[in-house]
């Protein structure tokens, strides 16, 4: 009798009653096989990009003008890498490229003089980090150490530099307070393994007031300078005059000297003979008559007269000397017998 909960059309409904082994009749399917391949596929080429992450890691090159600071799990190592192809331990080393080229940095800078003016300026300088220290560096200061360091050494530089002058040295003494102020910036960042290689400064500017006030001080002291050239130009002037007064009073006095020393010889000469007197009016005589004043026993007064035409006479016995010069000529006291008392005058230099 058939059981009516039991379906029908299933593979339980068949009877075997022989127990004999159940065949499968149905297609056989080749899943397991594809998919073992795949994987194996995937694998490799995992594999292979794994590789070859690991041997873009383990590879780095460093730039030129550049040096590699070397981080192990991001401690800094004590080695620098140079420019050229580095291998490193990959994921586990890291490199960071510093710049050591020369750069540029430029910054203003406000400070105060020593008498308290404010004073303003640009200072723009060449540096570039020591390659050797760039691991020290990057260490203490970071790759941004332009921003940490540089900055504030320029404004303290020119602070405690500018106090050492005045407002007016600042001007004057331009040079030097630049220098003074190259040197702290340079020794400052010495000190940090950063190399300055030169630095340049504008010109210092001082407020409006003070402007004006230099002006007219330079315009007072210019003023100065002429009025003081003028005075030196008189002194000079009033030199010359002296000078000139001084030799003509000592021609004066070598002409005296010599006027006196003739004298001297014409006495010398009348003393020796009593014809150079002659002899020397003849030599002298310009052809006009001389003149005499001359008295005797028989006036009580001068007259003036000539003797018989002749520019000279002759006296016998006659002694004479020379009482007094006058004018280019001489006054001779003349002594004779015939003749007790004559004075003659000789217009001799004419």
């Amino acid at each position: 009798m058939r059981n009516p909960f039991k379906r029908s059309g299933t593979p339980y409904d068949k009877e075997n009653p022989a127990r004999e082994p159940y065949e499968y009749t149905g297609s056989r399917s080749s899943g397991p096989v594809l998919s073992f391949n795949k994987l194996k596929i995937v694998a490799g080429i995992i594999t292979f990009v794994v590789i070859i992450i690991f041997m873009f890691e383990s590879v780095v090159v460093v730039e030129a003008g550049h040096r590699g600071v070397v981080l192990y799990v991001g401690a800094v190592e004590n080695r620098v890498l140079g420019e050229g192809i580095h291998f490193i331990i990959p994921f586990a080393e890291q490199v960071i490229q510093l710049e050591v080229r020369t750069l540029k940095f430029e910054a203003n800078a406000t400070a105060a003089s020593n008498d308290l003016q404010e004073v303003q300026t640009t200072i723009a300088l060449n540096y570039h980090i020591s390659p050797s220290q760039a691991n020290i560096i990057y260490q203490q200061l970071g790759a941004d150490y332009a921003d940490r360091i540089i900055a504030p050494t320029i404004q303290e530089s020119v602070k405690a530099s500018v106090a050492k002058f005045n407002a007016e040295e600042l001007i004057t003494k331009r040079a030097t307070a630049k220098a003074v102020i190259a040197e702290t910036i340079a020794n400052t960042l010495g000190a940090r393994n950063i190399v300055v290689e030169t630095v340049f400064i504008t010109d210092f500017k001082f407020s409006q007031a003070f402007a004006t006030q230099v002006e007219s001080k330079v315009v007072a002291f210019q003023k100065f300078l002429t009025e003081q050239n003028n005075l030196l130009a008189i002194q000079v002037i009033a030199n010359q005059t002296v000078v000139q007064a001084q030799a003509a009073a000592r021609a004066n006095v070598a002409k005296a000297n010599g006027e006196s020393q003739a004298i001297q010889v014409i006495t010398s000469q009348l003393k020796q003979s009593p014809q150079y007197l002659q002899w020397l009016a003849v030599n002298r005589w310009n052809g006009q008559m001389p003149y005499a004043l001359g008295s005797n026993s028989g006036t009580s007064n001068g007259s003036i007269s000539s003797f018989g035409g002749f520019p000279f006479f002759q006296l016998p016995k006659t002694s004479c000397f020379v009482v007094l010069h006058q004018a280019r000529g001489f006054v001779i006291h003349l002594f004779s017998e015939s003749l007790p008392s004559v004075m003659v005058y000789l217009d001799c230099f004419r």
